[in-house]
């Protein structure tokens, strides 16, 4: 059974940072695409990031520049380092994996072409 455990998660003053981890275990072939998601109370769920596993990386526009993807592929732990953060950033955050390339189907940004996903770290942003 394939399990994601996210981390890192807090509360911070706007321009800080954080960065969050995901742990990966499970499974048995390698995940192709990883992503990043947020959920703020009454909104949708919204896509941040993804990262191909040969490294490949996306970004939502009003991320860009601040956010970054990365993995350590030796330790199935997926990163986001989040700097200059905004009260708007301030959302419930899962890291999620699929066997498709982030690029197919509905692209990097659909979450229902992620198969699992970690039970989120919630990220608050004091202004």
């Amino acid at each position: 059974q394939v399990q994601l455990v996210e981390s890192g998660g807090g509360s911070v003053q706007a321009g800080g940072s954080l960065r969050l981890s995901c742990v990966v275990s499970g499974y048995i072939i390698k995940y192709q695409c990883m992503g990043w998601f947020r959920q703020a109370p009454g909104k949708e769920r919204e896509g941040v990031a993804a990262m191909y596993s040969s490294g490949t990386t996306r970004y939502a526009e009003d991320v860009k520049g601040r956010f970054y993807i990365s993995q350590d592929n030796a330790k199935d732990t997926l990163f986001l380092q989040m700097n200059s953060l905004k009260a708007e950033d301030t959302a419930m955050y899962y890291c999620a994996v699929r066997w498709s390339l982030c690029d197919y189907g509905g692209g990097w940004y659909a979450g229902y072409e992620y198969s699992y996903w970690g039970q989120g770290t919630q990220v608050t942003v004091s202004s």
